[in-house]
């Protein structure tokens, strides 16, 4: 107690440090699965998607980012057996986000898309496990986490297999495919704006003292849905056919029509990516937090401060904006070939697939999330499409990062027991 009394405001400063160098990780790596699919499918160039992505996952980390953080501060460790000794939590937590930190890093210099939840889970796993004990996990949690890792691709590409068969159905297989996108592309647009306007509304802004029942929730929602309709059927009116272009033969008129689209998906993956992944950075930096404001009262219920939103949220823009190219390039094209019709069944999935799991507190994989509904509309257009040595790889890198996650975190805890003990 004595320690957490001398040392509290230098071991929150280095859990801000370490934390924005987490969220850095984050935008440096996991930004590829908000904007991967439309740059891929070259809805959008890299410029505009880091611009997008900005904004939006800022916005998201920001506004909505405090439900999920919940989940990832307590409940993978059981506080009461830690009680009498909260500095070992406080040096767990900072050595959980430096250990992920460092390996987004190594990834992304890489060009690994790896995903940031199995990075800070199985950091958190593995100092909890080796430096304290095998009962200060509370296995039950993290056996449901884990599964999510499983169940959350397979509802994605269940969810992108059943839009892009609709897609196909009602636009590309009728007579005139150029002008039933025209005028069913904005009806998916009002789909985006409601499903993101939904779970914000009931979830992501609890923290911010705003509570509205589940009624007033879909009406807002259908109002922001047929705003965000009108703008996107602006956008669709001013596209034109080109005459070159034989509809027998392509549907390239169609896909710039869906390139309108794949904007408004783009913008809400980037929301909903930066809604549920600032846990894994903020996280650990609000557990420092209590247990420091708190005197070392570990089982004290604290709400997240909004600085503490800001500075992941900040990282990570900076990650984004310095090495996310690097991911970005290798996500959208390596599974499948994508179109904007293709890539917007993969984006509205996996945005739907996540902002559900922020609004329940679950902390999802992106990545995972992602490639299962980049899988749903590659097994949509048939099993030839799908690069399976390239999707291979990205299940080996996933299976590396829980075991690297954990042994540096192991590392770090050590050396930072060894300073301060």
């Amino acid at each position: 107690m004595e320690l957490i009394a001398d040392q509290g405001h230098l071991f929150i400063i280095l859990a801000c440090i370490f934390g924005v160098f987490m969220a850095w990780g984050i935008g440096a790596n996991d930004v590829a699965n908000a904007m991967g699919t439309s740059v891929g499918s070259k809805a959008i160039t890299i410029k505009q998607a880091v611009f997008i992505a900005i904004v939006f996952e800022f916005a998201g980390a920001f506004f909505a980012g405090g439900e999920v953080t919940a989940t990832i501060r307590k409940g993978i460790i059981d506080p009461a057996v830690m009680s009498g000794h909260p500095e070992l939590l406080v040096f767990g937590m900072l050595a959980s986000l430096l250990a992920a930190g460092t390996w987004l890093l190594i990834a992304s210099y890489a060009g690994w898309p790896v995903s940031t939840t199995h990075s800070i889970v199985g950091a958190i796993v593995g100092f909890a496990a080796v430096g304290i004990s095998m009962e200060a996990v509370e296995w039950g949690k993290v056996g449901n986490i884990a599964a999510s890792w499983v169940v959350s691709p397979v509802i994605a590409g269940s969810i992108s297999y059943v839009l892009y068969k609709s897609v196909k159905h009602f636009i590309h297989d009728t007579k005139d495919p150029f002008a039933q996108s025209k005028r069913l592309v904005p009806f998916y647009i009002m789909l985006v704006g409601f499903v993101i306007s939904m779970v914000t509304l009931l979830k992501g802004l609890k923290h911010l003292g705003l509570k509205l029942d589940f009624t007033d929730a879909i009406w807002i929602s259908l109002l922001i849905g047929v705003g965000v309709m009108a703008i996107g059927r602006f956008f669709v009116g001013r596209i034109h056919a080109d005459p070159e272009v034989s509809e027998e033969i392509h549907l390239a008129n169609v896909e710039k029509v869906f390139a309108v689209l794949m904007i408004f998906t783009a913008c809400a993956m980037a929301f909903a990516h930066g809604s549920n992944d600032v846990a894994n950075a903020i996280g650990p930096v609000a557990a420092v937090y209590s247990v420091v404001s708190h005197s070392g009262e570990i089982a004290a219920k604290a709400a997240v401060p909004m600085w503490i939103l800001l500075v992941g949220a900040v990282g990570i823009v900076i990650g984004l904006v310095t090495f996310g190219h690097r991911v970005i390039a290798t996500v959208g094209s390596g599974i499948t070939e994508l179109t904007p019709s293709r890539g917007f069944a993969a984006t509205l999935a996996a945005a739907t697939t996540v902002v559900v799991a922020s609004g329940t507190g679950l902390p999802i994989s992106t990545t995972h999330v992602l490639v299962g509904a980049i899988l749903g509309v590659g097994l949509a257009m048939g099993t030839d499409a799908l690069n399976y040595r390239k999707i291979g790889s990205i299940f080996v890198s996933w299976l590396v990062t829980l075991p690297a996650g954990a042994l540096l975190s192991i590392i770090f805890f050590f050396i930072f027991r060894a300073i301060w003990l």
